[in-house]
């Protein structure tokens, strides 16, 4: 992608807005959520480093209303260590008071007393809506404030507009206009980690396990648990099954025992209705698969446990990207902005007119009262939707008869290192293949498999239980077809393969573009061919995410965390910890926002001994505040010379006295463990897609009785861009990628690393001309193509 040389004059640097004489509070309110910790850091130290005042208000809107001490002064250090925190560390509470007038004008008083006139309000749709209230009230309870005698009049004019930007936080994912509120990713997590563990023990013993999860007006967590964890059934407010349902999902489940499978799982959401609007309850289902199966059935309700834990890598992320986003809304705010909201859209941040996501998002509730079920599910938004015609896809396996006879061949293989979340993708390709009337081949051991023959059909069944386990089940090498063509084209003329799927990293993309280039001389290459990009060093062009990555940034979230913990028992310590990645930065980079480091080494920035010398300078400062500890991250390629041993003797030298030093390579630990909940949910849709590609691809090539694809557009690759899903041809890629090093030459997440240095109180640059603009939350949708295509 060329960048247009008009570029440097656009860019819009926030060093030239400045929070000087400002002051801006920060509360959380409503049910708490895993990474409103991380929402508030960010806030106070961006507030702090523009040169605003930046307050807490303690315990939600009660705090204001009550005003003394629960408003207190923030201080960068005082917002230390609590990254990694999970609930709100400055408390939440339900608030009457602040319902009443009364109560409003008490709250205001408090404020105007600090001068405070901007406010960011981390919450749920409720909380969002009082604070939009209390700022159309504003100048009337200033008025009324200098009627009784409180203020005078210079507080009135210094303080006549109040300002609000939100950030939704909210287990649920229940708001409109944002793809994820903070918190919705930790919440799968802990009910995957649940649903894992009951797996393993319902499997023991053939039971059937009845699963309550949060959600009262929403079915985000249930729909995408169910998709996550490959659940039997799944029963969420905004689709009520049709009547007959029992005699469906008894069905069902009976089919799928006699398919020798020893588990079933049920989710239900805690709003679950039927079409009458009747609570569809565990207990009724379980009373139900008793009676007429007669199958040990057991309940388990989550509650609590979903608000719970520490915040996943990708809430870490979001709540310090919405954190700072929010403080540049309230410096860009003038007097008739409307009160907005920043969330994200995809992989990019937005700014949302706050009451029309609030509208939106009553709205969906209407349309379930009314029981216009279909409105309902398009209000939620294009994220929500997709999933639940993937879950739909993926759940029923038709018996044959029923099936299209396409009788397409399609091969499916792995190739590269494993990456958590391969085999969900695999599984899910597998299903819609054959859903969708294809035979679908596995190749084992990615392309040395395919040239040896290791090539079987695979079915339905075969794939059942593979979302959650990690690594490779297929198996998976390096090794590239460039030197194996002719064996390759014979084993494909021999299982009549006319279409693959390559789900890898970057062999995977190399390999494509070998196969892609070879079709002059082997017509068994002329086929539709698609990669989805799946490797946990996400440095595959054209796509911004690969399948694994979210995975290995949780690793490395969790052991930052526990060393950080070690050494905050032993003070004056700094950590230095590798990480993998090639020479891509992105896991030290992403995985140093998340956990809260004070430097990040990578290839793509350059550094020198001046730089070290300065962030050993840095640190040394750090230690004489109350944070003594420090963490250092450094991705293993990023410079021949200043190797880990490198950097971690030269700061215990430089570090003499003031503090000491250990290293920690972290190294396998970041391919392995069970896939993270992003990382199932994506690889299942993506693949999803890449297989609805293939069908559709397949009959736009198929003349004269055979398959012949050999344009550009037929060889691609499957990767998220912004806001959309989009299939590039492998051909058009060649030119953004740096093959020596293995990545592209434009990666979207260098952005973030301004966001880093700044959390870390470095003096940066930031290009802010990529923040949110506000936008309005669009209800009519967009045609989709076949070039671009639905959120994730």
């Amino acid at each position: 992608m060329a960048v247009a040389p008009k570029r440097q004059d656009t860019r819009k640097f926030f060093e030239n807005l400045s929070g000087e004489g400002k002051s801006i509070a920060v509360l959380t309110s409503g049910g708490d959520a895993q990474g409103m910790n991380g929402a508030v850091r960010a806030v106070v130290r961006m507030g702090i480093y523009v040169g605003a005042k930046v307050y807490f208000i303690h315990e939600g809107y009660q705090g204001m209303v009550d005003g003394g001490d629960n408003i207190q002064e923030a201080t960068w250090e005082s917002v230390s260590s609590m990254l990694q925190v999970g609930g709100t560390v400055i408390g939440s509470a339900r608030c009457k008071d602040f319902r009443t007038r009364e109560g409003r004008l008490k709250a205001a008083h408090n404020l105007v007393k600090l001068n405070i006139t901007n406010m960011c309000v981390i919450g749920g749709d409720g909380s969002l809506t009082g604070a939009n209230l209390f700022r159309e009230e504003w100048s009337s309870l200033l008025d009324e404030l200098l009627q009784q005698g409180l203020i005078d009049n210079e507080a009135v004019v210094s303080n006549s507009v109040l300002h609000i930007v939100g950030m939704v936080g909210s287990i649920d994912n229940d708001f409109c206009g944002t793809d994820m509120t903070i918190g919705t990713d930790s919440a799968l997590h802990r009910i995957i980690e649940v649903v894992d563990a009951i797996m393993t023990t319902a499997q023991s013993h053939q039971r059937t396990f009845v699963l309550e999860v949060m959600g009262r007006h929403c079915g985000y967590l249930a729909l995408v648990s169910a998709l996550a964890c490959g659940a039997d059934w799944v029963f969420i407010p905004e689709m009520p099954p049709e009547d007959g349902w029992e005699d469906n999902m008894c069905h069902k489940l009976s089919e799928n025992r006699a398919e020798r499978k020893r588990l079933n799982i049920i989710i239900v959401a805690e709003g679950a209705i039927d079409s009458h609007n009747k609570a569809i309850t565990p207990d009724y289902i379980k009373d139900l698969v008793v009676s007429r199966l007669g199958f040990d059935t057991r309940v388990t309700i989550l509650g609590h446990v979903q608000r719970g834990g520490t915040p996943s890598a990708f809430d870490r992320i979001l709540a310090s990207r919405m954190g700072v986003e929010a403080v540049l809304a309230l410096l860009e705010a003038s007097a008739t902005t409307p009160a907005c909201v920043v969330s994200l859209v995809g992989n990019q941040a937005v700014r949302l007119p706050l009451m029309e996501c609030v509208q939106m998002t009553q709205e969906v509730q209407k349309a379930m009262d009314e029981k216009k079920f279909d409105e309902a599910v398009r209000l939620r938004g294009r994220s929500f939707e997709h999933n639940l015609a993937t879950y739909r896809l993926l759940s029923y396996h038709k018996a044959d008869g029923e099936l299209p006879h396409n009788a397409f061949n399609v091969a499916v293989l792995n190739v590269g290192a494993p990456a958590a979340g391969m085999n969900g993708a695999v599984r899910s390709a597998v299903r819609v293949g054959i859903a969708e009337g294809h035979r679908v081949f596995a190749v084992s051991d990615g392309f040395e498999g395919f040239y040896k023959g290791q090539i079987k059909e695979i079915k339905w069944g075969d794939v059942g239980g593979w979302t959650g386990q990690g690594g490779s089940l297929l198996g998976t090498k390096r090794t590239l077809p460039g030197k194996h063509l002719d064996k390759i084209a014979e084993q494909m003329r021999i299982h009549n393969i006319n279409a693959l799927l390559v789900i890898g990293g970057f062999e995977a993309y190399v390999g494509l573009l070998e196969l892609s280039s070879a079709r002059d001389k082997y017509n068994e290459f002329c086929v539709p061919m698609v990669m989805v990009p799946a490797t946990v060093s996400n440095n595959i062009p054209g796509s911004d995410l690969s399948i694994g990555a979210d995975t290995a940034l949780n690793a490395i979230t969790d052991t930052c965390d526990r060393i950080k913990q070690s050494a905050s028992g032993t003070k004056r310590r700094v950590f230095i910890i590798e990480t993998m990645g090639g020479y891509c930065g992105y896991l030290a980079t992403v995985g140093g926002l998340a956990a809260g480091a004070d430097t990040v080494y990578i290839y793509e920035e350059p550094f020198d001994i001046r730089d070290l010398q300065a962030n050993v300078e840095h640190l040394t400062q750090k230690m004489k505040t109350s944070v003594q500890r420090g963490l250092v991250l450094r991705n293993e390629n990023c410079n021949d010379n200043f190797t880990a041993d490198f950097i971690y003797q030269l700061y215990s030298e430089e570090g003499r006295g003031v503090f000491d030093c250990r290293k920690n390579i972290l190294g396998h630990m970041q391919q392995g463990g069970a896939p993270s909940p992003f990382d199932r949910n994506f690889g299942t849709k993506i693949a999803a897609k890449a297989m609805q590609w293939i069908t559709r691809t397949l009959k736009d090539s198929y003349k004269g009785g055979r398959v012949f694809a050999n344009s550009d557009d037929t060889a691609c690759l499957l990767g998220m861009r912004r806001r959309a899903m989009v299939f590039q041809p492998v051909s058009q890629l060649r030119d953004e990628t740096d093959f020596v090093h293995r990545i592209p030459k434009e990666q979207w997440w260098l952005k973030l690393r301004p966001l880093m240095k700044i959390l870390a109180k470095y003096k940066t640059s930031y290009d802010v001309s990529d923040s949110g603009q506000l936008e309005h939350v669009t209800r009519i949708r967009p045609k989709d193509s076949h070039t671009t295509s639905h959120h994730i």
